[in-house]
């Protein structure tokens, strides 16, 4: 299947002010990087660092910026954008979009619908899948093959759920969420008082509140709060594989990468990034626009915005809050040796 170049600009036009350099009418077979780009494929430059790439690339055109317009119209067709990754994302959801085969939409005689489960039209619910009393599905919604709906459970219009989701008594999902294969929404928090050298169980009472056009990763786990709900805001990206605890607050259109850990009650503001196998221990606050670099662990709140990295050996707790302090004052420790150093017998 094709799409004529023309054609998928026009389909973004809204959205941008792009200029198209070419043939309007070359035929696009798929989306390609530069280095294997062939005379049918559109790519992109999505900075002028890597403009090297682009004289022996032989993509049929080319999503560049204006600093680098001159070379891509010395190679060839071009489409010229302010911010050509954003552009090129848009273009994958145009080609996806005109690709996607058409959605079935009814219930599989092999799933379980409970008579007082209520489903908008226009809903799928897949092979095996399970929908329990008091559950909400709303328009457009499409559930894979065993997936679970939990009692009183709330799904938003036009959110996806891939296979094996499962989602818990009370949760609810807003519109337009992706969520993938193996996703468990509202397991109970980990939450035990101990006694005697045992463990009691805290019953988890809350439940998990997702907000719109949030996408989770396959494998992750989101915990239902202990008294109050664990919330991910509007716009908020997970990755695989990540754990997040009771009662955490997610702030709205922040991205963790894959196997991040977020420990209980910790708050994260919105437009936020953690790094892939970075942990957050729990009780913590980050401010909006903080950025934790990949296996981080957070040991402290962050009030302020900015990038942050921190790694240190696992020692004794004693010795490792000593040297901790220590490395904290070692900056301060090399400025006064060199100031020393200027006044020392037989230094040129």
């Amino acid at each position: 299947m094709t799409i004529r170049l023309a054609a998928l600009v026009d389909a973004l036009a809204p959205g941008f002010s792009a200029r198209l350099i070419g043939d309007p009418g070359l035929l696009i077979e798929r989306i390609a990087p530069l280095e294997t780009a062939s005379a049918s494929d559109l790519s992109f430059l999505s900075h002028p660092k890597y403009a090297s790439r682009l004289a022996s690339s032989q993509a049929g055109c080319v999503i560049v910026s204006p600093a680098v317009e001159v070379l891509a119209v010395q190679r060839g067709a071009c489409i010229v954008v302010a911010d050509p990754y954003l552009y090129f994302a848009r273009a994958t959801q145009v080609w996806k979009r005109a690709h996607a085969h058409e959605a079935e939409t009814g219930i599989h005689p092999s799933a379980f619908v409970d008579p007082l489960a209520k489903l908008a039209p226009g809903v799928s619910v897949g092979a095996f899948s399970v929908v329990a009393s008091g559950a909400v599905i709303e328009e457009g919604v499409r559930i894979a093959a065993h997936c679970v709906i939990g009692r009183q459970a709330v799904i938003g219009r036009e959110t996806c759920l891939s296979a094996r989701v499962t989602v818990g008594e009370n949760c609810s999902l807003g519109q337009r969420c992706i969520v993938h294969p193996g996703v468990v929404v509202g397991a109970d928090g980990f939450g035990f008082a101990p006694d005697n050298g045992r463990w009691e169980k805290i019953e988890q009472l809350g439940a998990v509140r997702i907000g719109d056009d949030v996408e989770i990763g396959a494998n992750t786990c989101i915990d239902r709060g202990a008294l109050e709900d664990t919330v991910l805001e509007n716009g908020v990206k997970l990755d695989n594989l990540i754990q997040i605890g009771h009662n955490v607050h997610i702030g709205q259109h922040t991205a963790v990468a894959g196997c991040a850990g977020v420990a209980g009650s910790a708050r994260i503001g919105a437009h936020c990034t953690i790094g892939g196998g970075a942990v957050v221990l729990g009780h913590l606050t980050l401010a909006d626009h903080v950025h934790i670099s990949a296996a981080s662990v957070v040991t402290r709140s962050i009030l302020k915005p900015g990038q942050y990295s921190g790694f240190f050996p696992i020692d004794d707790n004693a010795a490792w809050e000593k040297n901790a302090a220590t490395l904290k004052q070692l900056h301060l420790m090399r400025d006064r040796l060199r100031r020393a150093e200027k006044f020392m017998p037989g230094r040129d």
